[in-house]
């Protein structure tokens, strides 16, 4: 693979990354109230731990997109 066509990977998938994570974040806004009840009753969990699951999750989602799509993407932008 050249450097080019890895470098385009890491661009679309950072993309689609941040696409996926601002999607996830405005459902979650959106549809607050219906998915913690909805998730409490599945899990049997209180809707406060459901909460903190949504942040957990949108947080560590979006380091790790940071780390293995943006940085690499950036590296490869920088040593071309």
């Amino acid at each position: 693979m050249t450097y080019d066509t890895l470098t385009a990977v890491f661009g679309w998938m950072t993309l689609l990354n941040f696409v996926f994570l601002g999607l996830a974040a405005l459902a979650l806004l959106a549809m607050r109230d219906w998915a913690t009840s909805l998730h409490a009753r599945m899990f049997a969990i209180s809707e406060d731990a459901v909460r903190a699951a949504y942040f957990t999750f949108l947080s560590r989602y979006k380091v790790l997109a940071i780390v293995f799509s943006l940085v690499p993407y950036l590296a490869l932008r920088l040593a071309a």
